[in-house]
């Protein structure tokens, strides 16, 4: 069994429906073939934190990682880390010193600050090619993450982030030492905004491909559907049932976690699984 300890890169955001508290689990579950150093290759087409991305590229022989998603403020983030982590630490210095120097009146009205100036200047970025305004944009959305109530990633149908402020004494908005290990995982990756589908345009063989959708709501009340400004609906959990039948060829190892909705008798209820 492998632990999580303070020396391993962790994830350098909060992020619903994050598997940190799972992975001794999920270790039991990866394939013989990975613990054994023989699949070198790793696939997340559902990025969200990168628990499990950490975990296996700390704890396996993996030489190349193919991590997407299709919220393109998440794929932003990951690539600024991986491309310029120096100057994303001193932008998130002077957002920690500038917020740490407030009472709490004044750090809320800070924070609406920042996330108004988050929300405007988003049609000014080209999420397409990256670009130096891409660090500050990075900056303000980790200083949110970890100043925003529950820590929750949560856009409107317009793109805008609507999480209001959390009341949280010291938010720690920096971890200097582990965004620069986060740096130096990710050199090992390639980071690509993309919808999970195109997961087949990457992997050859010899793979291993971690899926974790948003979960189909157990209730008619609970909704966990909404991804990033889109839905991750019914028909998509369809469309990735029937992608994850396709990949099971070519020497390529499967593992996916979904909830169990007993509501309804689909036929892609998943249990957490690999694939031989």
């Amino acid at each position: 069994m492998y632990l999580i300890e303070q020396k391993y890169a962790k994830p350098f955001l909060k992020w619903a429906g994050g598997k940190t508290q799972l992975l001794d689990q999920f270790s039991k579950y990866f394939p013989k073939e990975l613990k054994n150093g023989k699949i070198e290759n790793y696939y997340e087409p559902f990025l969200g934190s990168g628990a499990v991305f950490f975990f296996v590229a700390q704890n396996y022989r993996i030489e190349k990682a193919f991590l997407s998603d299709i919220n393109e403020e998440l794929i932003l983030s990951f690539n600024v880390v991986k491309e310029d982590v120096p100057i994303l630490i001193e932008e998130l210095k002077q957002l920690k010193e500038e917020y740490y120097s407030l009472k709490e009146k004044e750090r809320e009205s800070f924070f609406y600050k920042i996330r108004n100036l988050y929300n405007s200047s988003k049609s000014k970025i080209n999420f397409s090619n990256y670009s130096y305004s891409w660090i500050n944009r990075a900056a303000q959305m980790i200083f949110l993450n970890k100043t925003c109530y529950n820590g929750l990633f949560r856009l409107n149908k317009k793109g805008e982030f609507n999480v209001p402020f959390g009341r949280y004494r010291n938010p720690r908005i920096l971890d200097e030492d582990n965004l620069l290990r986060v740096s130096e995982i990710l050199q090992i990756t390639e980071i690509y905004l993309t919808d999970f589908e195109q997961v087949k345009n990457f992997i050859t063989h010899n793979f291993f491909i971690y899926f974790d959708p948003p979960y189909r709501p157990i209730s008619k009340t609970a909704n966990f559907t909404s991804y990033s400004k889109y839905d991750f609906n019914d028909e998509d959990q369809i469309r990735l049932a029937q992608l994850f039948k396709e990949l099971g060829i070519n020497g390529n190892k499967l593992m996916l976690s979904n909830s169990d909705p007993k509501n309804e008798n689909y036929f892609y209820n998943y249990s957490t699984f690999y694939m031989n």
